[in-house]
């Protein structure tokens, strides 16, 4: 090769390559041959086939190399190889257990046996009339059609054999079927090729034996034991990589070839349209490469396309756990951070947590980047969490806009729900059969259906997080236990001294009455005194009532009146107006409602500005009335009303207790009234004191003592 400028009309260089392809197909065959031999199953029938046809695959690549790709002997042991395929085939067949259909299958074995041999003089012929041009192309293209038709026939066996499989079967045979199937593609398109062009096209003609060596290997690892289990799992964040570097590489790719190819065109107009389309194509790379949405898609396709699951379980536990797990100063809340751990999962951009009140209504506890939706006060009532308690359901809220109702979801959805378009999912938190809360997601960057395998995992998810809050809960609860033991323990303290502190004034005022000299100074003086007493009796008193039952029976009261009371009350300090008066009576203790209302307005003068006023609201509602402490301060975040407003000794103020709040429902509770609250940041408050009608709670107590027994014998 190295005397001459061309060898087998080939260039030097191309001929050495081609010389190298056949070497390096010859070694590649041999390779598989040897490792079907030694590492083979066995029991497999198709084991010996194959050896056979890596055997004469071999032969046949060194016969190329050594005689040259037109050699009559290669060309002999490629057919040779083929019908050992065949035989491959066929023994596939009846490894698969389908012993039935082979019958139909051996005449199609046989028929494509006899065409194979169809080619021995065919080939003869084609030598013997090399002088003869006519002739020799004549047998060339009958040739030609006995490849096609080999490869043709093949390839119809090996889709019957894979499509007819059992899965089980299907394990086993893939790696066999593939490489039997690029085998006799490679040849059917170098076949075709040939037969239009009236001869073979050099490169896929020397490219054969290293293509067919290949294959060769990939069914020697196929009829291996281990074989089956052969896999290249590369990590997720290799492949988005490899992506990225594989969009970059065709990126510019298309760039040189558009750009090579512009001047083609010649003149002043393809110099400019190179220096156009290069600019446009910069800055489309620009616009696109780094957006968050690209980077998205990319990330969904390849996880749809590439992986059997779309989630990195191990990633996802990761990152969950360091989510959960970033506390400390500074740092979001645990509410806070449940929702992002959950969103991430989904790569959802926002979430809310709900969790339900005293009444089982759902309210806002935390948000997450959606500051936009607005969310009332009771965000879902008690049959939503009903629902979701008892069915353990994930809601994909886009089926339920299209009308679609697994468990009667769509009934108890709130209306603001359903219409917020950016709401995608809502999923429970659930802690031994109950509901600790419920985190709705937003609609991801990347629109895309919930499929089971993201069902199992945001379940499973939801779960862990139940359990992290309620042991947060359980926690704050025993906390409060504490503070409130040590809290009692000091007002019983409180309580000894003043009771001391009354008996010695009491005694004072008696001796001062007795020994005083100046009638009008000591009158005085007796005056002073015996106030300070009563007033230290009835702080004694109010002290002596909290946490205990109501001592004083409860009577109707005019609401109206009462807050026209305390609105002439905070007058000469702070404008508070009455926006409605309606006539309604409560039943309930005067005393007790009066310091809780006093405390409500007090609290709302104190959020709001000077001159800015607080407003009463006095209705009825039902069966019961109701009246609002309403004022435009500062409001309250979701996350205080939530989990600081009503607990003991947590307060927004500075130098508060933290127990006003706290006892204003404590003492409309025993009242048999409650106290609800709506507060927006920026906006304002409003609380509500809601306590049942004179009226009603007369019929009430009327029939609760025509049901009592004793009330009956007694009569």
């Amino acid at each position: 090769m190295a005397g001459g400028r061309t060898v087998n009309g080939l260039p030097e260089t191309m001929a050495l390559a081609a010389w190298f392809a056949w070497i390096a197909g010859a070694v590649l065959s041999g390779g598989a041959l040897v490792w079907i031999w030694n590492c083979g199953d066995p029991a497999r029938p198709d084991r010996v086939p194959l050896a056979i046809a890596s055997a004469t695959g071999c032969a046949a690549c060194t016969l190329f190399a050594g005689l040259g790709p037109d050699h009559v002997t290669g060309t002999l042991a490629i057919m040779a190889r083929n019908l050992a395929l065949i035989a491959a085939i066929f023994f596939m067949f009846s490894a698969d257990g389908r012993a039935a259909s082979l019958k139909p299958i051996r005449p199609v074995i046989i028929t494509l046996v006899m065409v194979q041999l169809c080619q021995l003089p065919v080939l003869g012929l084609e030598l013997r009339g090399a002088g003869f041009p006519a002739i020799a192309r004549a047998a060339f293209e009958v040739r030609m059609l006995i490849d096609m038709l080999m490869a043709i026939g093949a390839l119809m066996l090996l889709h019957n054999l894979y499509a007819g499989a059992a899965t089980g079967s299907r394990y086993i045979l893939r790696w066999s079927v593939i490489a039997l199937s690029g085998i006799f593609a490679y040849d059917l398109n170098l076949a075709t090729i040939a037969y239009l062009g009236g001869d073979y096209p050099g490169l896929l003609r020397d490219g054969r034996g290293v293509f067919a060596g290949v294959m060769g290997v990939l069914f020697a690892l196929g009829i291996s034991p281990a074989g089956p289990r052969v896999q290249f799992s590369p990590s997720r964040a290799v492949t988005f990589r490899t992506l990225s570097l594989v969009l970059i590489g065709v990126y510019l790719a298309l760039m040189v070839v558009v750009a090579k190819s512009l001047p083609l065109v010649g003149g002043d107009f393809a110099r400019t349209s190179q220096i156009a389309f290069i600019a446009l194509a910069a800055a489309a790379a620009i616009a696109v490469l780094p957006s968050p949405r690209m980077r998205g898609w990319l990330r969904v396709t390849a996880t749809k396309h590439l992986f059997q699951h779309r989630y990195d379980y191990r990633e996802e536990w990761l990152r969950f756990t360091r989510t959960i797990g970033h506390g400390g100063a500074g740092g979001a809340s645990l509410e806070g951070r449940a929702v992002k751990a959950l969103a991430d999962i989904t790569e959802s951009p926002a979430g809310l947590l709900l969790m339900p009140n005293e009444e089982a209504q759902l309210e806002l506890t935390a948000r997450w980047n959606w500051p936009t939706i607005a969310v009332p006060a009771a965000a879902a009532e008690h049959g939503l969490a009903g629902l979701l308690e008892q069915h353990n359901l994930i809601i994909a809220l886009d089926e339920v806009r299209g009308g679609i109702d697994h468990q009667g979801e769509t009934a108890h959805l709130p209306e603001w729900l359903v219409e917020a378009e950016d709401a995608w999912a809502l999923v429970p938190l659930i802690h031994f059969d109950r509901l600790v809360g419920v985190i709705i997601l937003a609609r991801p960057r990347i629109e895309r259906r919930l499929d089971w395998e993201d069902f199992d995992l945001l379940r499973v998810v939801g779960q862990q997080l139940a359990s992290y809050l309620s042991e947060q809960a359980g926690q704050q609860a025993l906390m409060d236990a504490s503070r409130f033991d040590d809290f009692n323990r000091r007002m019983a303290f409180v309580m000894h001294d003043i009771k001391n502190l009354a008996s010695q004034l009491s005694l004072l005022a008696s001796n001062a009455q007795k020994h005083a000299d100046n009638p009008d100074f000591r009158a005085d003086m007796l005056v002073t005194l015996r106030n300070s007493a009563d007033k230290l009796a009835a702080l004694l008193a109010r002290l002596g009532r909290y946490g205990a039952s109501p001592s004083h029976e409860l009577v109707s009261i005019d609401l109206a009146q009462l807050a026209r009371k305390i609105a002439e009350r905070f007058r000469p300090v702070h404008p508070v107006m009455l926006t409605r008066e309606d006539s309604v009576e409560v039943m309930g203790d005067p005393e007790a409602l009066e310091q809780t209302l006093v405390h409500l307005v007090q609290n709302a003068v104190d959020a709001s500005g000077p001159g800015m006023p607080v407003c009463l609201d006095v209705t009825t509602q039902g069966l019961n009335g109701m009246i609002d402490v309403i004022d435009t301060g500062c409001g309250m975040s979701p996350e205080f009303v939530r989990s600081g407003l009503f607990k003991p000794f947590v307060s927004s103020k500075s130098g508060g207790f933290g127990i006003g709040a706290f006892e204003a429902r404590e003492l409309v509770k025993t009242m048999g009234g409650r106290v609800a609250v709506e507060s927006r940041e920026g906006l304002g408050t409003r609380f509500s004191v809601v306590l049942p009608l004179s009226d009603a709670a007369r019929l009430i107590g009327r029939a609760t003592q025509s049901d009592d027994p004793t009330s009956r014998e007694v009569a």
